[in-house]
């Protein structure tokens, strides 16, 4: 089992910039890792991934403002959102699966973060 805890998130206004954290219980080395976003009566959506091999996978609507990240002396995995919308605004999920295949639906990804809000106002 592998325990995730976010931190990070809150309240920004148009341009601003958040950082997430995602802190594991375990070594995730060998597993893909991702972030995930849920708008209100939405299903959710994958931001972003990074797999064991370094390589990055990142929704359009996001492509060149976030960075996903991961330390694994740390065990930690980070999102640099730049350059905030007010459709970035959203419930932000850290999660991670075993294997070498990150998958983009979410119902595939076995551990979940507890979840943190980002607000972004105009």
């Amino acid at each position: 089992q592998v325990q995730l805890v976010q931190s990070g998130g809150g309240s920004v206004q148009v341009g601003e910039f958040l950082r997430l954290t995602c802190e594991a219980s375990a070594k995730v080395n060998g597993y893909c890792m991702g972030w995930f976003r849920q708008a209100p009566g939405a299903e959710r959506e994958m931001v972003a991934s990074l797999d064991i091999t370094g390589g990055t996978f990142y929704a359009d609507y996001v492509e060149g403002r976030f960075t996903i990240s991961r330390d694994n002396a740390k065990n930690t995995l980070y999102l640099q959102m730049n350059s905030l919308k007010p459709d970035d605004t959203g419930m932000y999920f850290c999660a991670a699966k075993r294997g070498t295949f990150c998958s983009e639906s979410w119902r595939d990804w076995v551990f979940w973060g507890q979840g943190t809000q980002v607000t972004v106002s105009s």
